[in-house]
């Protein structure tokens, strides 16, 4: 853990709290293999669509309708046309297996989340999937890092 890794997940937890969503809210920051950062992401409906549609905010139907961050963050790299090859993403919970396969493609080589997200209701309901995850990241040769952000930090 260094400091740009508090920095860069203090980012990421100001970019989640963008998110319309009522129970999670997810941020995601890339940041180069130079420390500049870049384009951001955080859980929410595509660009254009009405999230004040409340039936559209419920289980199972929100998740037909909401983006992740990860992807958002990196959908808004290709808009700009900006290559991730290299970079690290940095990220308020661990990703799912749909956002890790896209990590994969995209050449992002670390991935930093941070470790309060596998504590409680999240990481119950998201263990399995992030063992996926995690196994797919190893084999792609992609690190992932749990970084515990300190209250004082």
């Amino acid at each position: 853990m260094s400091k740009w890794d508090i920095r860069f997940l203090k980012l990421a937890r100001e970019v989640s709290t963008w998110s319309k969503d009522r129970s999670t809210q997810v941020g995601a920051v890339i940041i180069g293999e130079d420390r500049t950062p870049g384009p951001y992401g955080y859980n929410g409906f595509p660009r254009g669509i009405d999230d004040d549609k409340e039936d559209r905010h419920a289980r199972p139907t929100k998740y037909d309708w909401t983006e992740h961050a990860e992807r958002n963050a990196i959908y808004n790299a290709a808009r700009v046309g900006m290559a991730l090859k290299g970079c690290t993403m940095y990220v308020t919970h661990v990703p799912c297996a749909d956002c890790a396969r896209g990590i994969i493609q995209t050449g992002i080589t670390r991935v930093v989340a941070d470790a309060a997200s596998m504590e409680g209701d999240f990481a119950e309901r998201w263990e399995e999937n992030a063992q996926v995850t995690r196994e797919m990241l190893s084999e792609a040769g992609i690190s992932i890092d749990l970084v515990e952000v300190p209250d004082d930090a």
